[in-house]
C-alpha cells in the first residue's frame, strides 16, 4: 500500500476470508503480535535510510526488548503450563500452544539477530569500526589489555571451582558467565570453573585506536588472560552462556508494609526460575549437560547462539565520536509563548491552555513548572504522580526543595512500575525525608495515569494549574519517545485532577468528573459508548469517522465495539506501534478499518482518540482525547489511567490537523498491517517523496505554542471543516 492508498477517502478493497470470524479466529495473538514488532525493529537495523550507527541501536533495542518478553511474558505462560492451565488466550491458543508458536519465532528472530549484526560489522568495519576477536591481537595490542585487565577488570572478578565443595553458584537474571574445563599442568588433574562476566565493567573494551576505533569483547579479554586467573592451568574446553529469569512479582495481597513487601520481592525476583538460557555453539557437551542440569532447563529452554551472546550490550559502539553515523543533531524547541512570557509557564499557561509535543518540544518545561512551583511563594501545594523517572530526576528534587520549602506536596509514587520498583522505593524515601506526602494508591491495581496539579494563591482566589501527560515524569526517555504533555489552569480541568488525587489517597471514588474519566470506573464505559454513538452517527447517515493513536490494542470489548462500529459504517484510521489483535480489512468484519505502524528515530509513545461527532474528521466540533492508557485489558480494568477531553480549538486543531494527520500521512516509517496480521512496509513509489512525520514535526512548531507569532503560519496537513 502506498501513501496515497492510505490516505485516500476509499479504504482498501476489503479481503474476504474464509472460516468463522464471529469466534477466536477474530483476533491476532498477542504475544505473536508482540514478536511481530520486534521484528519491524529488527528490520529497522538493516534499513539502509538509517544511520549506521542508528541502526546498530536499534539491533539493541531488539534484544533488550526480547529478553524482557522472555522475562515477562514467557515467563507467566511456562507458570501457566506447569499449573496445567489451557485456558485459551482471545484467539483461542492455549498457553502451551502459545509456547510453541513463540518458541519457533523466537529462535528464528535470533537467528536474523546474529545475521544483521554480521552485516552491520562489515559496513562499520569500513567506516573504521572494528570488533575485534582474540586471533585479531597484536602483542602491543596485548600489552595494552593486559594493562587494563588487571586495573580494571581483575578486581571484580570472581572465578568460582566448581567441585563437591564448591557447589554451581548462582546466577541472576541477565547473568552472563563462561564455562571452563581446566587442566592442571604438573599432574594432568582436571578442574571446572566458572567465571561469571562482571556487569560493572563495559561489555566492549577499546584498545589502541590506530587507524580507527577498535573494541574486544570483554569475555575475550577474559579467556585471553585466564593465566592470571587459573595459574598452572590449561583450557581444555569453554562456552560462554547467559540466563534469564522470571521477572515478574509476587506480593502479598494483605501486606501490612508495601515497601518492605517490596523490597523482599524484588529480592526474589533475581532469584526467579531460569526461562530460557543461551549458550555458544559448539560448547563441550560436558560442560553444557552441567549448566543445564544446576539450572534446571530443559533442552527446549536452550538457544544456541552462533555469534554474539547478550546483544543487547552493543548499544556501547553507538559512538558520540563518530557523529557522521548518527542522526543529525536535534535541539528540541522551547515554546514561543514561554518565551514570549519570560519563562514563566504560569504567565503562559493562563493566557491559554497549551500541549507541548515532546520530545520536538522540550521536557524542561515540564520540570520547569514544577521548579517553578517550588520556589513561588504564591504556591501552597502540589500534587504529582510518579511511574517512571530518571535516577537523578530533577521532578523529585523540584518537589522535595517545594516540601522543605513547607509547601504541601503529595506524591503518588507506583511501587509496581515493573523494572523501577527499586528506584520508586528510594524516591519514595526521599519525599518522605523532605517532609513530602507519599503514598502509594491501590495494591491491586497500579497508578499509570500523568498528573501535576500546583496550587496558586492569586489575590484572594486559589487557581489550579494542572498537567496531563500520556507518558512518564522521566526527562531521559523524554528525550527518544514522542509524548504530549498538556497544561491548563481549566477550573474544571483542576478539580477533576483533585479528585483523581482525593481516590489515590482515601480510596474515595470520584463522582461527577466533568472532562475526565479514568479506569478501572469510567474509561473503558465512556469509550465503549463513543464508538457506539459514532456507529449510530453512521447508520443515519451522517459522516463517522475515527482516529486513534496507541502502543497497543488487544481489549476485547474495544476490538469488538471498532468491529461493529466498521459494520456500521464508520470509517477508523488507527496508528498501534506494537500489539494489535484487531484484524483490518475483512469483509464483513473490518473492511472500515486500517491500520498502521510508525517505527523510526523516535518512539511512538503518545496516546490520541479522535471522534468525528457527526461531522466527520477533521472538523471543529469533533471530540479529541488524550490518554495515558492503551487500549488493553490491564490499562482498562486493573490500572489508574486517565482519558482528557481537550475543548480549547487550537489545542484540538494542533491534535488533528498536525499531530494526527502527519502520523496518518508518515510513509517513510510506516508498515500497514493486513487482515493475517502481518506488517509490510509502506511502498515508496520509485521517485515519490516519502513523507517523514517526524521530521515534520521537528521542522515545524506547534498550533498551541506559538507565541506573539500567532499560529496561522504553522503547517497543518489538514484543514478543519465546521
Amino acid at each position: 500500500m502506498t501513501q496515497a492508498d492510505f490516505l485516500k477517502a476509499d479504504f482498501p478493497a476489503p479481503v474476504a476470508i474464509d472460516g468463522d470470524l464471529s469466534g477466536p479466529a477474530r483476533y491476532v495473538n498477542r504475544e505473536l503480535s508482540w514478536l511481530g514488532f520486534n521484528w519491524r525493529v529488527v528490520e529497522e537495523a538493516e534499513n539502509p535510510r538509517v544511520p549506521l550507527l542508528e541502526r546498530l541501536r536499534f539491533l539493541s533495542i531488539s534484544a533488550t526488548n526480547l529478553d524482557e518478553f522472555y522475562t515477562v511474558r514467557v515467563a507467566g505462560l511456562r507458570e501457566l503450563v506447569h499449573e496445567g492451565n489451557a485456558t485459551p488466550s482471545m484467539d483461542g491458543l492455549t498457553p502451551a500452544e502459545q509456547l510453541k508458536m513463540i518458541d519457533e519465532n523466537a529462535r528464528n528472530l535470533l537467528a536474523r539477530q546474529q545475521k544483521v549484526l554480521a552485516d552491520l560489522r562489515a559496513e562499520m568495519e569500513a567506516e573504521g569500526i572494528k570488533i575485534l576477536s582474540r586471533n585479531d591481537l597484536t602483542d602491543a595490542d596485548r600489552d595494552h589489555l593486559k594493562s587494563i585487565f588487571f586495573e580494571q577488570v581483575f578486581p571484580v572478578l570472581s572465578p568460582l571451582a566448581i567441585d563437591p565443595a564448591h557447589p554451581f553458584p548462582f546466577l541472576p537474571n541477565e547473568g552472563f558467565a563462561l564455562a571452563l574445563e581446566l587442566e592442571r599442568k604438573t599432574d594432568k588433574r582436571s578442574l571446572r570453573a566458572l567465571l561469571p562476566v562482571p556487569q560493572q565493567v563495559d561489555r566492549y573494551v577499546p584498545c589502541p585506536e590506530g587507524d580507527g576505533h577498535r573494541f574486544l569483547p570483554l569475555e575475550d579479554l577474559l579467556m585471553d588472560n585466564l593465566d592470571g586467573l587459573f595459574p598452572g592451568y590449561v583450557v581444555k574446553g569453554s562456552c560462554a552462556f547467559r540466563v534469564l529469569r522470571d521477572s515478574d512479582l509476587e506480593v502479598e495481597d494483605e501486606a501490612e508494609d508495601l515497601v518492605r513487601e517490596f523490597e523482599v520481592a524484588l529480592k526474589r525476583r533475581r532469584r526467579g526460575e531460569v526461562v530460557s538460557m543461551r549458550i555458544s555453539a559448539g560448547a563441550p557437551s560436558s560442560l553444557r549437560k552441567l549448566i543445564m542440569d544446576e539450572l534446571h532447563v530443559t533442552e527446549d529452554e536452550v538457544v544456541e547462539i552462533d555469534g554474539v551472546i547478550g546483544m543487547a550490550d552493543v548499544k556501547e559502539l553507538v559512538l558520540d565520536a563518530r557523529p557522521d553515523l548518527l542522526w543529525p543533531a536535534f535541539s528540541p524547541r522551547v515554546p514561543e509563548r514561554v518565551q514570549d512570557h519570560d519563562g514563566d509557564m504560569f504567565a503562559a499557561i493562563r493566557q491559554k491552555d497549551m500541549l507541548l509535543h515532546h520530545p520536538y518540544e522540550t521536557f524542561d518545561m515540564v520540570v520547569r513548572f514544577l521548579r517553578q512551583a517550588a520556589n513561588d511563594p504564591h504556591v501552597v501545594a502540589i500534587k504529582q504522580t510518579l511511574y517512571r523517572t530518571s535516577k537523578n530526576s530533577p521532578i523529585v528534587e523540584a518537589l522535595c526543595e517545594a516540601a522543605e520549602d513547607g509547601k504541601s506536596v503529595t506524591a503518588l509514587v507506583e511501587l509496581k512500575a515493573r523494572f523501577d520498583e527499586a528506584a520508586n522505593i528510594r524516591q519514595s524515601r526521599r519525599l518522605e525525608r523532605a517532609g513530602a506526602h507519599v503514598v502509594y494508591g491501590f495494591l491491586d491495581l497500579k497508578t499509570h495515569a500523568k498528573i501535576s496539579t500546583v496550587v496558586r494563591r492569586e489575590g484572594d482566589k486559589l487557581v489550579t494549574y494542572t498537567h496531563y501527560g500520556t507518558g512518564n515524569y522521566h526527562p531521559i526517555t523524554a528525550r527518544v519517545y514522542t509524548d504530549l504533555s498538556f497544561f491548563t489552569c481549566d477550573a474544571a480541568l483542576g478539580r477533576d485532577a483533585t479528585k483523581v488525587f482525593n481516590y489515590l489517597s482515601g480510596y474515595v471514588q470520584p463522582d461527577n468528573l466533568e472532562n475526565l474519566s479514568i479506569s478501572p470506573l469510567t474509561l473503558k464505559p465512556q469509550l465503549l459508548a463513543m464508538i457506539a454513538a459514532e456507529a449510530e452517527h453512521a447508520r443515519n447517515g451522517k459522516p463517522a469517522e475515527i482516529w486513534a493513536k496507541m502502543n497497543s490494542l488487544v481489549e476485547a470489548d474495544v476490538i469488538d465495539a471498532l468491529y461493529a462500529a466498521s459494520q456500521a459504517g464508520v470509517k477508523i484510521s488507527l496508528v498501534v506501534r506494537g500489539i494489535c489483535g484487531l484484524r483490518p480489512g475483512i469483509e464483513g468484519l473490518s473492511e472500515n478499518i486500517r491500520v498502521k505502524s510508525i517505527v523510526g528515530r523516535f518512539l511512538e509513545h503518545s496516546r490520541i482518540v479522535c471522534f468525528g461527532n457527526g461531522k466527520g474528521l477533521p472538523a471543529k466540533k469533533a471530540r479529541v482525547f488524550i490518554s495515558s492508557a492503551d487500549w488493553m485489558g490491564r490499562n482498562l480494568n486493573r490500572r489508574v489511567e486517565t482519558l482528557v477531553e481537550v475543548t480549547n480549538n487550537t489545542v484540538k486543531a494542533q491534535i488533528v490537523s498536525q499531530i494526527m494527520a502527519a502520523n496518518l500521512a508518515d510513509v517513510a516509517q510506516s508498515w500497514i498491517m493486513g487482515p493475517d496480521g502481518t506488517f509490510e512496509r509502506a511502498v515508496v513509489e520509485e521517485g515519490t517523496f516519502a513523507f517523514n512525520c517526524h521530521r515534520f514535526f521537528m521542522e515545524n512548531p506547534s498550533l498551541s505554542g506559538r507565541g506573539s507569532a500567532g499560529a496561522a503560519d504553522v503547517p497543518k496537513l489538514t484543514h478543519t471543516e465546521d
